[in-house]
C-alpha cells in the first residue's frame, strides 16, 4: 500500500497532460501511486498516455461527468493513506510530495496542508494578488472570500474525505471552494511558502473561464455549509458577513446585465441572512433554480 495517492483528472488535455504526467513520475519522493482519471476524453488523450501505461492506474469515465466526479472516481479507487490533486494543466516541481511528507512529519497537528505557486498565464509569469494571500492554521475565516488553495497545491488525510465528503459533483465550478470550507471549519490547514506548483492559465477551458458569475456558486457553498450546522458561533457569523457581502455585488452584476429578477432574488437573500435560523429556512433558498442555472462564456 502506497504512502500517497495522486490522482490526475482530464478531460480533453492531451496537449498538457504528458508534461503532467512526467511531474509527477519525476518526483524524488517514491512512495506513491499514481491514478489517471479520463473523464470522457475524445482527443488524442488515450494515444498520447500509451507510454505510462504501465506506471499508472488508468480510469475511464464512458462520459464526460465533470472534475468533481472524476477526482472522487480517483479518491474511491486510490489506497493511499495520503491524497494528492494534479490538475491536467498544472504542474509539480521536483520536490513538491517530498516537501509536504515532511511538513506532516514535523507538524502532527496538521493532516492537511497546500502550497504555494507559480502562476503562467499564456506563458508568462503572473503576479498574485493581495487577496490571494495565503494562511496557516485555523483560517476558515480566510476560506470565505475567494479559494486561495489550489486543488493541485494540497496533501491531506483520507480519513477528512471520509469525515467531511468528498467532492460535491453538483458544482460545474468551485466545487473545490465548497470542499476547503468543510474542512477549514473542522481542521487547521498547513500552509508551505515553498512555490511547488506551476498553475498554467490562459487556456480557453479552464473552469474558471468558462462559467459567469462564480460569486454565485461561493454563495450556494455558503449557503450549504450554513444549513449543515457544523460552524462555530464566530464561524457562522464570519459566513453571514461574507455571504451578504457577495449578494451584493452579485445582485449589482444582475443588474448590469438587466436580470432584474435574478437580481431581486440575492437582495432578498442579502436582507434575510440575519434571520435565518435553521436549516429548514437555508434549504428553502438553496432550493432556488437560480443556484441551478448557469451562465456560460
Amino acid at each position: 500500500m502506497p504512502a500517497v495517492s495522486v490522482i490526475i483528472t482530464a478531460y480533453n488535455r492531451a496537449f498538457f497532460l504528458p508534461e503532467a504526467i512526467e511531474s509527477v513520475l519525476s518526483q524524488s519522493y517514491r512512495d506513491f501511486e499514481l491514478l489517471l482519471v479520463d473523464d470522457g476524453s475524445t482527443d488524442d488523450t488515450l494515444k498520447l498516455i500509451q507510454p505510462y501505461r504501465d506506471r499508472l492506474l488508468l480510469i475511464q469515465h464512458g462520459d464526460n461527468r465533470g472534475v468533481s466526479a472524476a477526482r472522487n472516481t480517483g479518491i474511491a479507487n486510490s489506497s493511499g493513506k495520503l491524497i494528492c490533486f494534479l490538475d491536467s494543466d498544472d504542474l509539480w516541481k521536483k520536490n513538491k510530495l517530498s516537501a509536504q511528507i515532511a511538513f506532516l512529519e514535523a507538524h502532527p497537528e496538521y493532516q492537511i496542508c497546500y502550497t504555494n505557486e507559480i502562476w503562467l498565464r499564456n506563458g508568462a509569469w503572473l503576479n498574485q494578488k493581495l487577496k490571494h494571500q495565503k494562511f496557516s492554521g485555523h483560517i476558515f475565516e480566510r476560506l470565505l472570500p475567494l479559494c486561495i488553495i489550489s486543488p493541485s497545491s494540497v496533501m491531506l488525510a483520507r480519513h477528512i474525505l471520509e469525515q467531511v465528503g468528498c467532492f460535491d459533483e453538483s458544482f460545474p465550478a468551485c466545487e473545490d471552494y465548497d470542499l476547503w470550507l468543510r474542512i477549514g471549519c473542522q481542521f487547521p490547514i498547513g500552509y508551505l511558502p515553498e512555490r511547488l506548483i506551476i498553475k498554467r492559465g490562459g487556456h480557453q477551458d479552464q473552469l474558471s473561464q468558462k462559467f459567469v458569475g462564480l460569486d454565485k456558486l461561493r454563495i450556494r457553498a455558503m449557503l450549504k455549509i450554513m444549513a449543515e450546522g457544523c460552524l462555530s458561533p464566530l464561524q457562522q457569523e464570519a459566513t453571514k458577513a461574507e455571504l451578504k457581502r457577495k449578494c451584493q455585488i452579485y445582485a449589482c452584476g444582475c443588474l448590469k446585465h438587466h436580470k432584474d429578477e435574478e437580481a431581486a432574488f440575492f437582495l432578498s437573500l442579502s436582507k434575510n441572512i440575519e434571520s435565518l435560523k435553521d436549516a429548514t429556512q437555508l434549504e428553502t433558498w438553496l432550493r432556488s433554480d437560480y443556484f441551478f442555472d448557469y451562465t456560460y462564456k
